[in-house]
């Protein structure tokens, strides 16, 4: 029986006896990474395939499925399994002064997309959804029954609020899955939540505001983006209850309720109680509310509060960041100043995404997307944390109930930048716990599981253990 075919030069004789899935699909992914298979380029045929190699065609098939699970082939039909995307490669003969230069203690203005840029075999970035799902089908269909309905002036200029449509099926998506009742006039259709801290830095300033105390730790990227508007960012400590009302020193706070960024808590009921006394404005950002897995649902603060909460979601997490779509719903004292700032910011967000996105809400084939993304994300998460439990016995592992990402800390005196510069080394990104705190913290990585099948979970931990190990 044969063991070896042209494509490729494979023979099944190298790959070890329970390990052909395996083997074949790191053949595979080396070759479309190396450029040896381009984009665009038609894989055999999986019974071809497995009569060449003297293999099961299961064998072939779980190798292809796992290609596809990661976003680098996909299946075309009568046009076959093809190439779609290449893997990116650390970059040879990188030395660990490269990898620090990207992971500084005090990280610049400009730090994410200068990691965002660094090449890594594996991406366990935070907040990275998983692409491959993207509802293509479904966003097409929506489409075309848009683009049927509409008349030659919905092609115009629109309202800077958003369309009409949209802000009418986000309320009824966060009646429906948050407990906020609100009206389409009290919606701003932004592109993003970056957008959604940057028109309210401007109308909060606009009503003496200059402040917005932030949860310790917190988002570095929510930081930078209210300090680049002019806003201060004081920091407030998280603990097991989440923020600790009782440090707030300003008139305004951002928090993130449902599950904090990065620790994963979830506020308790008595803090939220302290919130409703404490009076000041509540900027509540839902950055992913939705993914929730081992817990029950939780309210929105918008739900119980809705005067004292500017409220802020979108769909980057949900369905892809490239859509630039999000939502404000803003208390009416302030809604008028955040509305001209988006008019004068771009005149209103592009019509066209807005109404395919409500027809995806009315549909119903976005809770059918999210049902999907949830049990995708729950293998994910549990092939995660076994890999943590089998290659960092001693990690504790933060915030497993919710979200597209985990946490973890480390009895160490190595310093996370260091453990990820090392971790880049040998080819995975990762973020440091310390790029998030104002304050001393524990050493730690913000890991996202969202974006990568099992197998490459497992593979990203076993080399952040090997650079922990290096370093210790």
């Amino acid at each position: 029986m044969s063991t070896g075919s042209d494509f490729l030069l494979l023979d099944a004789a190298d790959a070890p006896a329970r390990g052909l899935a395996d083997w074949l699909a790191a053949r595979l992914r080396a070759a479309i990474a190396d450029r040896r298979l381009s984009v665009g380029e038609r894989l055999p045929a999986t019974r071809v395939l497995a009569a060449e190699l003297g293999v099961s065609r299961g064998v072939v098939t779980e190798a292809y499925r796992r290609l596809a699970e990661e976003g680098h082939v996909a299946g075309r039909g009568r046009a076959g399994t093809v190439v779609v995307a290449v893997p990116a490669l650390p970059i040879p003969g990188r030395h660990t002064s490269t990898t620090k230069a990207i992971f500084p203690r005090t990280p610049g203005a400009d730090v994410f997309d200068v990691l965002r840029e660094a090449p890594a075999r594996i991406d366990l970035s935070p907040g990275v959804p998983d692409l491959t799902a993207f509802p293509r089908a479904a966003w097409l269909r929506a489409e075309r029954a848009v683009l049927t309905r509409l008349s030659s002036p919905d092609f115009g200029y629109g309202d800077p609020r958003g369309a009409p449509a949209l802000r009418t099926a986000i309320t009824r998506w966060l009646a429906r899955t948050r407990g906020i009742v609100a009206e389409p006039t009290d919606v701003v259709v932004v592109t993003g939540v970056a957008q959604a801290l940057a028109l309210l830095a401007e109308a909060l300033q606009a009503h003496d505001i200059h402040e917005i105390a932030v949860e310790d730790p917190g988002s570095l990227g929510v930081r930078r983006h209210l300090n680049h508007h002019g806003m201060a960012t004081p920091p407030v400590p998280v603990d097991d209850l989440g923020l600790q009302v009782a440090e707030l020193r300003t008139d305004a706070v951002l928090v993130t309720p449902a599950h904090q960024f990065p620790t994963g808590v979830v506020l308790a009921p008595e803090r939220r109680r302290e919130l409703a006394t404490w009076g000041g404005l509540i900027v509540e950002d839902d950055y992913d509310a939705e993914h929730r897995y081992d817990r029950p649902p939780v309210p929105a603060l918008k739900a119980t509060l809705p005067d004292q909460v500017c409220y802020a979601g979108s769909v980057s997490k949900l369905l892809a960041p490239a859509l630039r779509t999000g939502w404000l719903v803003v208390p009416e004292r302030y809604r008028e100043a955040v509305v001209v700032a988006k008019r004068f910011a771009d005149l209103g967000s592009t019509a066209l995404p807005q109404l395919v996105l409500a027809e995806l809400m009315d549909s119903g084939e976005l809770e059918r997307h999210l049902r999907l993304l949830r049990r995708r994300h729950v293998r994910r998460r549990d092939a995660m944390t076994r890999a943590i439990a089998d290659h960092l016995p001693g990690a504790r592992v933060h915030g497993v109930a919710a979200g597209l990402y985990l946490t973890v800390t480390f009895d160490t005196d190595v310093p996370d930048t260091a453990l990820a510069a090392a971790a880049l080394d040998l080819g995975v990104k990762a973020q440091p716990l310390s790029w998030h705190a104002q304050r001393p913290t524990r050493p730690g990585l913000v890991l996202g599981y969202a974006a990568n099948p099992a197998t490459v979970l497992a593979e990203g931990i076993a080399a952040i253990a090997k650079a922990l190990h290096q370093l210790g």
